[in-house]
């Protein structure tokens, strides 16, 4: 069966309490030269029984094990009234801070109009002088903001000229490239009239050329010239006829 769980209280019985105290220390000095070891650690123990009487271990040397322990001490004295000091430092600058804020955040209301109520007549002046000069300040900015824009849009507005300008530059020398289409016609139907001849024909179009080629082909050669369309050209035509039959008759 396993130890019982003691009970961790002072022992009442001196013997049983002198025994456990024995045991314990020895023990627990075992444990510090194990630990100052296992482990490369300065180990120093003291300690006093009930009697009075001292019982020490130490790793290395007691005194400078002690030595050492004080400056610790004393440094970690040193930096924790260091750290008190910076806090406090710390406190009052927050302090500060906060009441300026309070001063600003009343100075922006009264700027607002509001909370007037504690203001002398020197500081309503003072305040009306502020405000004035920061109108005056807003006004400048302003004036500022539109002349830069009005100055990029007149800039914007010569870039845009200068484009339609080269647009229609090209737009011309396209234009001189490629001649009219009312030109192309007129070239093609003064070189292939034939064409022309027989597209009128197979449309029954009676043309001037064509009236000219049929009078021909018949033998009626007339050199008259005559001025005006060609219908008008077939109303003159009748009458001589006629006068020709009667001078023959």
């Amino acid at each position: 069966m396993g130890r019982g769980k003691i009970e961790i209280k002072r022992i009442e019985n001196a013997n049983s309490r002198q025994v456990t105290f024995s045991k314990r220390r020895a023990g627990l000095l075992k444990k510090a030269k194990e630990l100052a070891i296992l482990c490369d650690a300065e180990v120093a123990v003291i300690i006093f029984s009930n009697t009075g009487k001292l019982f020490e271990f130490s790793s290395s040397c007691m005194k400078k094990t002690f030595s050492r322990y004080n400056k610790c001490l004393q440094g970690s004295i040193e930096m924790a009234l260091v750290e008190h000091k910076a806090e406090k430092q710390v406190c009052k600058e927050a302090d500060n801070l906060k009441d300026e804020v309070a001063k600003l955040q009343m100075k922006q209301l009264q700027l607002l109009g509001k909370n007037l109520t504690s203001v002398s007549l020197k500081e309503l002046e003072v305040l009306e002088q502020q405000l004035s000069e920061g109108l005056s300040s807003v006004k400048e900015k302003k004036e500022q903001l539109l002349m830069e824009q009005l100055e990029r849009s007149r800039l914007q507005e010569q870039r845009v000229m200068l484009e339609n300008e080269t647009l229609r530059r090209q737009l011309e020398e396209l234009r001189g490239f490629f001649p009219s289409t009312d030109h192309l016609v007129r070239s093609y139907l003064e070189y292939y009239p034939v064409e022309r001849k027989n597209s009128l024909m197979s449309h029954n179009i009676r043309g001037p050329d064509v009236t000219c080629a049929c009078n021909l082909e018949k033998g009626d050669s007339d050199t008259t010239l005559y001025l005006g369309l060609p219908s008008d050209h077939h109303k003159i035509k009748k009458p001589e006829s006629h006068s020709n039959d009667s001078e023959s008759q």
